[in-house]
């Protein structure tokens, strides 16, 4: 159920993105990581202003909760976001791990300004070698050896 906690931290969300975006950082996202009742992490799109096509609002929001949190995941936390992830956002937050993501526009609404993902969807249905990109496999083993290594490694941590 979204009662006036999730709408005082969606506001927070909305607010940071109108403020990145009138700064002239990036486009108009923003997001917030909580935990309990305490916003542990913020962040808005910051393309622009950092010169970074993945600083957006998602990944610089838990950048800095997993630095101020000291951890590499946010389990118990929830992120809010002005916008529908976007797949890299998406991929980011389930390697984050948090508990649930609440968010106010959807993909649609920021493809009707211009921030259209679709595309990257379609291409992920492609084979590597018909990509607007392609992916070429370069089969190494050497590549293969260090896996074995990190797989053998007995002081190694799973994430």
């Amino acid at each position: 159920m979204i009662g006036e906690r999730e709408k005082k931290f969606m506001d927070y969300a909305i607010a940071l993105s109108a403020r990145g975006m009138n700064n002239g950082d990036g486009g108009p996202f923003g997001s917030i990581v909580v935990k309990g009742d305490e916003i542990v992490g913020e962040g808005w799109n910051q393309v622009l202003c950092n010169s970074d096509p993945t600083a957006h609002a998602e990944v610089m929001a838990i950048r800095d909760a997993c630095r101020r949190l000291n951890s590499f995941q946010l389990d118990g936390c929830e992120i809010y976001t002005s916008c529908e992830p976007c797949p890299m956002c998406l991929g980011a937050i389930y390697w984050a791990r948090p508990a649930k993501v609440y968010f106010a526009n959807t993909k649609e609404d920021a493809a009707a300004i211009a921030f259209d993902d679709s595309f990257i969807y379609r291409e992920m249905q492609l084979p590597l070698e018909a990509r607007k990109i392609p992916l070429v496999h370069m089969p190494s083993k050497a590549a293969l050896e260090v896996f074995g290594q990190w797989k053998e490694k007995e002081n190694r941590t799973l994430y």
